[in-house]
């Protein structure tokens, strides 16, 4: 009874913490108008919560190496440069433009899986979801009545970024050895720190800090301790249940932040839009990851051996 409860608590604090830390970056950079500084201060947040809970004793940290430095290195500027784009694009285009683009990465991901991860195609089915997530987010945009060019420059950049990023990091969870998966939160978090705190000085941010009011410095606050929280629960979140169910709860997720932004928020979709975002999830919800060719080919040739999990989703939130 005691583990159930701690599995349904785990995925319940992700959730609020998924579903309303959208919200919160929107809300920071409407306040505030400096990005950069918003995503330093939550990197350099995180990593210094780590840190000291690792000096605590509370959770183990590898040591950096040079067999770990290079791959690092890349890892944390492909989550730089995926992070600051969704910034940028927060900043330019409302809360739904992100979350149907985002919704629509598996329509490349499932060629690259194929490609460089050893996957199969998708099956009829997932090939029918993803042609809904591509309807969806065309209807969308078509439906988009604040449709701005700087905004999609955006989000397209972000999605070209996001998809690489996806892949690196998938290669490099498979291949870089480490003693705890909090290694990872540390240096994605720790590198990148010094390129963006450079790029915050050498923009004109800097003089944006003098017009930081209360309410903003609140928000920021809020922000950088929902991103220490979201390295947290989130890998917490992963452990207690299967990848099928926690992609069940990112889209869930999804949803919760449509109903928040729509409460508090007046820049989001029309009815027409948020109808075709309602598409696009239900569409990323009944998709199913395939599985990899060499265990396709095994499971084909032996009758008896168990049958092939069907793992992940379309939609996974970070």
């Amino acid at each position: 009874m005691k583990s159930r409860f701690s599995s349904a608590a785990w995925i319940g604090i992700y959730m609020l913490v998924s579903s309303t830390m959208l919200i919160v970056n929107k809300l920071a950079i409407f306040l505030l108008g400096a990005p950069s500084t918003i995503l330093f201060c939550q990197l350099a947040a995180t990593a210094v919560a780590v840190k000291i809970v690792a000096a605590a004793g509370m959770i183990e940290l590898d040591q950096l190496s040079m067999e770990h430095l290079k791959p690092f290195t890349i890892v944390s500027m492909a989550f730089l440069a995926t992070i600051y784009a969704n910034i940028k694009t927060l900043q330019y285009a409302n809360v739904e433009t992100f979350i149907v683009f985002r919704a629509c990465t598996p329509l490349a991901l499932c060629v690259l899986d194929y490609m460089f991860l050893g996957r199969e195609l998708p099956g009829l089915r997932s090939t029918l979801c993803l042609f809904g997530l591509l309807a969806g987010a065309l209807g969308y945009v078509l439906s988009d009545k604040t449709f701005e060019v700087r905004g999609y420059l955006w989000v397209g950049i972000w999605f070209l970024v996001f998809l690489f990023d996806m892949i690196y990091l998938k290669h490099a969870a498979d291949n870089i050895k480490v003693k705890s998966n909090w290694t990872r939160v540390f240096y994605s978090n720790a590198l990148p720190c010094l390129p963006l705190f450079l790029l915050g000085v050498s923009s004109s941010e800097n003089d944006k800090f003098e017009e930081f009011s209360s309410q903003g410095l609140a928000v920021l606050l809020l922000s950088c301790a929902m991103g220490c929280a979201m390295s947290y629960v989130s890998w917490q979140a992963r452990s207690v249940i299967s990848a099928t169910a926690f992609s069940i709860v990112g889209n869930a997720c999804k949803f919760l932040t449509i109903v928040i932004n729509c409460i508090i928020w007046d820049k989001h979709a029309s009815p027409a839009g948020l109808l075709c975002l309602c598409v696009c999830l239900v569409a990323a919800f009944f998709y199913k990851q395939a599985p990899m060719r060499a265990e396709a080919v095994t499971d084909e040739e032996s009758p008896k051996s168990p049958a092939l999990k069907k793992v992940g989703g379309a939609v996974v939130s970070t």
